[in-house]
This record gives C-alpha cells, sequence and structure tokens, in this order.
C-alpha cells in the first residue's frame, strides 16, 4: 500500500490554486524572467524561498515538481535538471575534486561510465573501481584514502541485482564518503533509499516519473539542505535547467503515477512467471521472482516491482535478434517508464571485452511491459518464441 501522504503529494502537495485562478492544475510559467516594482526588490530575491527573477535559476512551475520529489523521497529538497545525465554529473561534481575515486557498480547506467572513464578520468584526474556490489565486502575492498563517492543502482537495470542500501550506507559513513543512487527503478512509490541511510537519490524523469514518453529530465534528491542549496546553485552556472513545459508534464505524471505502477507490477509479474516457465527462455532477471537469489533482501528494501525484466534467450545472437524482430507489440527501443511495452536486445554487438567486464553473453534481451495488458504481451511474447 502507498503511504498516504505520499499519495496527498503526488496529487495535491505544492499547488495553490488561489494563486492561479482556482485552477485545478497549476499553469506552465514560460516566462524566461521576473520583473520588479525596484532595484531594492530585485537584489533582494532569494531563490531558496521559492522567489524568481530569472528562470536559469528558478522557476514556479519548476518549484511545484521539486516540491512534490522532495517530499515523495522524503527529502528536504530536491533540484530537477534538463536530463538524468545533467542531474548525475552534477552529484559527482559536487561531490568530487581532482583526484577523487569513486566506487561505481559495473552494472550501472552506461552512460555513467562513460562521463567517468572518458571525461571526468581525463579532465579531473578522477579514478575509478568497478564492483559487482552484491556482496558488502566489494564496496569495503575496494575504499582508498582518496575514496569520495559510492555510485549504486538497485536493483540495476541490466541484470538486476541488487544492494544492501543500509549496509552500504553504514560502510560509506563510517570512511566519510557519499553515497548516491539511481532510483528510477523502483521510483519513489516502491523504494526510499534516504530512508536507508543513503545521501542522494537521482531519478531519470524520463521513465516512470513523466511516464508517457513525452519528456527528458531529472532529479536530485537529498536531505543534506546545504548540499542541495549548492546543487541549485551549481545547476545554474552550468545551465542544466528543466524547462517548464517539461517540469508541468512531469506534474502531471506524478498524479497517476501509484497506479501506473501497480499496473507495470502486476503486468510484469505475469509475464514474468511466463518467461520463467518457457523452455525457449534459459534466465529470467526479475526481482520480483522467488527465484531471483536476492530475492528476499529485494523484499526488505522494495514495496515492489516495475514493468522492467531482462531475458537470456537460450540460443545464438541471431536467434535473440529473429526474437526481438517478430515480436508486434513490444517495440524495439531502448528506454523504458512509459507506457508502451520495448524491446531491445541489449548485448548484441557487445564485443568480447564487454562480455566479459559484465559476465553475459550477446543473447540477453531487456523487456519493459508496458499497459497493454499481460495477456496481450504473452501472447505476443510467444508467437515470436515460436520463430525461433
Amino acid at each position: 500500500m502507498t503511504d498516504n501522504q505520499d499519495l496527498l503529494a503526488m496529487t495535491h502537495l505544492g499547488e495553490d490554486p488561489s494563486k492561479y485562478m482556482k485552477s485545478v492544475t497549476p499553469p506552465i510559467f514560460m516566462n524566461s524572467l521576473h520583473v520588479f516594482d525596484s532595484v531594492e526588490d530585485y537584489f533582494s530575491v532569494d531563490i531558496f524561498k521559492d522567489e524568481y527573477y530569472y528562470g536559469r535559476a528558478s522557476n514556479p512551475t519548476v518549484t511545484i515538481l521539486e516540491k512534490k520529489l522532495a517530499a515523495l523521497e522524503h527529502g528536504t529538497r530536491a533540484v530537477v535538471f534538463s536530463a538524468g545525465m545533467a542531474a548525475c554529473a552534477a552529484a559527482i561534481l559536487a561531490v568530487c575534486k581532482t583526484g577523487s575515486h569513486v566506487i561505481c557498480m559495473k552494472a550501472s547506467y552506461g552512460p555513467v561510465q562513460h562521463l567517468l572513464n572518458d571525461f571526468l578520468k581525463e579532465k579531473m584526474e578522477i579514478s575509478v573501481t568497478y564492483v559487482d556490489g552484491t556482496d558488502l565486502k566489494d564496496f569495503e575492498n575496494a575504499i582508498r584514502p582518496e575514496t569520495d563517492l559510492i555510485i549504486l543502482e538497485s536493483p540495476s537495470t541490466l541484470i538486476f541485482s541488487v544492494v544492501d542500501l543500509e549496509g552500504v550506507a553504514k560502510l560509506a559513513h563510517a570512511h566519510g564518503i557519499k553515497t548516491y543512487i539511481d532510483n528510477t527503478y523502483s521510483t519513489p512509490v516502491f523504494q526510499k533509499p534516504l530512508d536507508m541511510g543513503i545521501d542522494i537519490v537521482m531519478h531519470t524523469m524520463t521513465k516512470y516519473i513523466g511516464g508517457h514518453s513525452d519528456l527528458i529530465g531529472g532529479v536530485l534528491i537529498s536531505r543534506d539542505d546545504e548540499f542541495m542549496k549548492k546543487i541549485m546553485v551549481q545547476r545554474d552556472w552550468f545551465g542544466g535547467v528543466l524547462g517548464p513545459m517539461e517540469a508541468w508534464l512531469a506534474i502531471r505524471g506524478l498524479r497517476t503515477l501509484d497506479v501506473r505502477m501497480q499496473r507495470h507490477y502486476e503486468t510484469a509479474m505475469k509475464v514474468a512467471e511466463f518467461l520463467e516457465n518457457h523452455p525457449k527462455v534459459k534466465h529470467v532477471y526479475y526481482t520480483g521472482l522467488k527465484s531471483h537469489p536476492q530475492y528476499e533482501l529485494a523484499r526488505k528494501q522494495q514495496k515492489g516491482e516495475c514493468g522492467l525484466m531482462s531475458i537470456e534467450i537460450d540460443g545464438s545472437a541471431e536467434d535473440t535478434a529473429r526474437f526481438v524482430d517478430s515480436l508486434k507489440i513490444f517495440e524495439r527501443g531502448c528506454s523504458w517508464g512509459g507506457f508502451e511495452s520495448l524491446a531491445i536486445a541489449y548485448t548484441y554487438n557487445w564485443s568480447e571485452e564487454e562480455q566479459a567486464f559484465h559476465n553475459l553473453n550477446r543473447s540477453i534481451v531487456r523487456l519493459h511491459c508496458g499497459l497493454e495488458g499481460a495477456e496481450n504481451l504473452i501472447a505476443d511474447l510467444s508467437q515470436a518464441l515460436d520463430k525461433i
């Protein structure tokens, strides 16, 4: 069951219809700036107190969204960005300095690893140790005196490994290390990492928070208000602000987030159980299945599951491609979290080095179960599996 305060946050928190002609939904403040009655008024603006002067620093529609997200994650402040990667980069740059060491999960989002390996290593001499992360000793053994940040994703969104968030948080805090998690998979409906001691939560709002595949956005949330004010100023400097139209779309998405997540969960469980028993599927990666090696830890940390899973086809890379190409309801696309079902042959063009790094072959397919109905999706998967 979703907490009553969460339901109010998603539907009404941060809104004041009396300020905008009793409209049931807040307007989209499409202005780039605000004007003032005097010089004194202009220079007395405090953006940390919901006051406005320029759209790159803050916007009324954006503020409503940030208040909702902060409340949902039990944080003190949220700061939204133009993309999930803008949010991720902002967190790393705010925590790390030249020469910092970062511990990052191997199964983390690929572009995050590119940012670390291909940009920050050269520009800031940041070093990275990649760990499996399913055992606390992985993190403990990787800690160095210069370690400043641990980057987590739980469940990870390719092989769906689960991290002991409370355990990692305690370990990190004992060494003065900040912890960051991508919580996009679970959303605030199903998992609240700040309650388990994690320092910074990130969501790609492009996924379930938006929910309709019509916006790009990201958010950072924390209980450290001074840190979040620093993030807010840094966003102004780098210009990664979310536009008011996108903020309004995300507000719209939040209104139905709870009911959508419940349906995605219900649908994906039926699909995962079907696939687990299919002779042409070698393995199903989904933390809702009792066969998942970390099922109990997932149940401790998560209230539910989303619509995302991966499967290993019992066949060659060519068989895998044929299966994906034969799907009719599942479209071929790279994202997830919207109303639509998607499939991608994720590892199809991986090099031998990439396969070895993740200990996976080229027969992995990632599926997102949308809102078309479990029976329809199972029928589609069944006919496509029959083609191999």
